[in-house]
């Protein structure tokens, strides 16, 4: 009984560490495209940085579950992954036209900006994910 639940343990390594690289490639990509520096900040105790980086992770990671439990293959949930970065990266762009400055109000600390930021990407994530019912 036992080894036939751990017969889906490689698909699910291949799925677990293709997430954990799907992760680290949005996190390296999407934090070169915004105008803060979040990492920078955050090891500086700025919680603004941190909220609206962490909920903009969450605004990933949401459709990445969904292209994991909907895709054919690895390859399939790397293509959906990327879409989903391309995603997040529209809205950083978007949350910036009714709030002039944005990345300066978060590298400042105003948990305002953050908020609209990191909820913004949520948001559009959970869209994102809703969508890739396929």
């Amino acid at each position: 009984m036992i080894l036939q639940s751990l017969a889906g343990l490689p698909a699910f390594l291949v799925y677990f560490c293709t997430a954990i690289v799907a992760v680290v490639a949005y996190l390296f990509v999407y934090t070169r495209v915004t105008a803060h520096n979040e990492f920078d900040l955050i090891r500086a105790n700025e919680p603004a940085a941190a909220i609206a980086l962490g909920l903009s992770l969450l605004g990933f990671v949401l459709p990445l579950v969904s292209a994991i439990a909907h895709s054919a293959n690895v390859w399939d949930c790397l293509i959906w992954a990327a879409i989903a970065l391309i995603v997040q990266i529209i809205v950083y762009f978007l949350v910036r036209v009714p709030v002039p400055k944005l990345s300066t109000r978060i590298a400042a600390g105003e948990l305002a900006a953050a908020i609209w930021l990191g909820l913004s990407s949520l948001a559009a994530g959970a869209l994102n994910a809703a969508s890739m019912i396929y």
